[in-house]
């Protein structure tokens, strides 16, 4: 269980990460859309999946500190 968690927890984040830097990219360069979404739902949803990330990541660590 706990390699599936740490596995999807480094995915989420890393998906993230790559979301966000698109978002940020596409706006740096003047476009406020992004295949039809803009690039302020892309942020926020970069932002979720990082958040997803580091709660996988953190549920990792509380069952390594249990047992």
């Amino acid at each position: 269980m706990n390699a599936v968690l740490l596995k999807s927890g480094k995915m989420a984040g890393a998906l993230g990460i790559l979301v966000m830097l698109i978002a940020v990219l596409a706006r740096v360069f003047g476009s406020y859309t992004l295949g039809g979404y803009g690039t302020s739902t892309l942020l926020l949803t970069g932002i979720g999946a990082v958040s997803v990330g580091c709660f996988l990541l953190l549920w990792v660590l509380a069952e390594r500190a249990r047992g």
